[in-house]
């Protein structure tokens, strides 16, 4: 509790000096952080040309791990130690595990902010399933990734993108659908509940953890895990946009889902969008072909395609075969697909994420942005956050902005180029057929602990 704490006074104090030390004024008492820069201004794509959104929700993922030495992407071979000691990346493949741990502690211990910086030391110090902390320093086979680097070949390649906080999946997912866990003016969430499953199915007692403002976080301090904030559900609903939340079912049933991010909101989960508007991962297939699919799309995999540690090899081949089935649909030239890694997942990752505010930034986790509009083989380096792929969604319908990290984040203007004709589609190459993943059973277990 006390180092915690002390994370985010450190921040506070650091800003407070470099204030003091340029002769300004914090202009409301002092060791308040400045705000963040002003994000860059949105010029919302044409309604005619972007008509439908998918966000690919993988798992996670850090960049370094995942993109290592990916041509101009900023990535790095070796990271520190604690103690001062360099460590090369040992390389792994796709789907060796165990997994690291990745809450709210290990991030603070990770980070190791130092006079308002994460020193980007510590990851050897949480222990991973009996092995030495230093497991997490470790990068990816890239040849067991290749559809993700011919993705970024072909299209865009973010590697500033950053977790809303450093913080797992629950609230990662809900940041991906509302731009923040704010559920009082003062606290947040963070963390994953008490109990699995998450959400309005959780069992009876279940508890959240809160992070206040002041910085000071609360672990099983917060509320039952049934939610009434609003999401992007209610501005598209507002302007009756359609929409899909993609997710597994767990023990054959939808009620409890642990990466349904919905399951968590009572508005949608105790309405008639709970059947209408939640499908299997693999009916995003079907819908494609079948010329049903939404205006906006949220996509969880089964877990074996997933690429969370001990997962299997499938999830490239899982996100090729969807980018593939849109590229070969009437939807080509009308889409925009967002492929991103929920959380860092535990790995080393060498670049600090600013910390902007008492819950972060989080760690830097990976994103591709395909479309017929995306810039073709470019390596983005604007900073983004979650809250950025908010905005786009908000900017493309006109939906209006659901005043969370949707006021700060970055548009993800610098990915597109919507003066260009639609460029043609060509396939990427997976190990796995399209065939593969309609006839594949369900795993049926909890696709995340983290």
């Amino acid at each position: 509790m006390k180092q915690i704490f002390n994370f985010w006074t450190a921040l506070s104090l650091a800003s407070a000096f470099a204030v003091t030390a340029c002769g300004g004024s914090s202009g409301g008492g002092g060791g308040s952080v400045p705000p963040p820069p002003l994000p860059t201004p949105t010029s919302r794509p044409p309604a005619q040309k972007i008509q439908h959104v998918i966000v690919l929700i993988q798992e996670n993922r850090t960049f370094d791990n995942l993109f290592n030495g990916y041509p101009g992407a900023d990535t790095q071979s070796y990271g520190y130690t604690h103690d001062g000691k360099k460590l090369t990346l040992k390389r792994h493949a796709l789907d060796s595990k165990p997994t690291p741990r990745n809450g709210y502690e290990q991030f603070v211990t990770e980070c190791d902010l130092q006079a308002g910086a994460c020193k980007m030391d510590g990851f050897d110090i949480p222990t991973v399933e009996g092995q030495s902390g230093t497991y997490v320093y470790q990068y990816v086979n890239p040849a067991d990734v290749k559809p993700y680097w011919d993705l970024a070949h072909q299209y865009v390649l973010a590697d500033r993108l950053f977790q809303t906080q450093g913080s797992g999946s629950f609230t990662a997912h809900q940041d991906l659908i509302a731009g923040g866990t704010l559920i009082n003016p003062t606290e947040a969430l963070i963390d994953n509940p008490s109990n699995q499953p998450w959400g309005c199915d959780a069992v009876k007692g279940t508890v959240t953890s809160l992070i206040s403002t002041s910085g000071e976080f609360q672990p099983n301090a917060g509320p039952f895990p049934c939610l009434s904030y609003r999401t992007l559900r209610d501005l598209l609903d507002a302007k009756g946009v359609s929409w899909k939340y993609y997710t597994p079912k767990l023990n054959m049933s939808f009620a409890g889902n642990i990466w349904n991010a919905f399951d968590a909101i009572h508005a949608v989960r105790y309405g008639p969008e709970w059947k209408s508007n939640i499908a299997v991962p693999a009916s995003l297939l079907t819908d494609i072909s079948g010329g049903k699919l939404p205006s906006m799309s949220w996509v969880c995999p089964e877990f074996d395609n997933s690429d969370h540690p001990g997962a299997g090899d499938t999830g490239p081949s899982w996100v090729a075969q969807v980018v593939d089935a849109v590229g070969t649909s009437q939807y080509w030239n009308s889409t925009a697909i967002v492929v991103l890694w929920d959380d860092w997942g535990g790995f080393y990752d060498h670049v600090p994420p600013p910390q902007i505010d008492y819950q972060g930034l989080g760690f830097r986790v990976p994103m591709l942005v395909v479309s017929p509009y995306a810039k073709k083989g470019y390596v983005s380096h604007t900073q983004y956050e979650f809250g950025s792929i908010v905005k786009f969604v908000e900017d493309t319908w006109h939906l209006g902005r659901l005043d969370t990290t949707d006021l700060r984040a970055n548009g993800l203007d610098d990915s597109f180029d919507f003066t260009q004709k639609p460029r043609p589609f060509n396939p990427i190459p997976a190990r796995y057929s399209r065939s593969f993943f309609l006839h594949q059973s369900p795993s049926n277990r909890p696709l995340d602990d983290g």
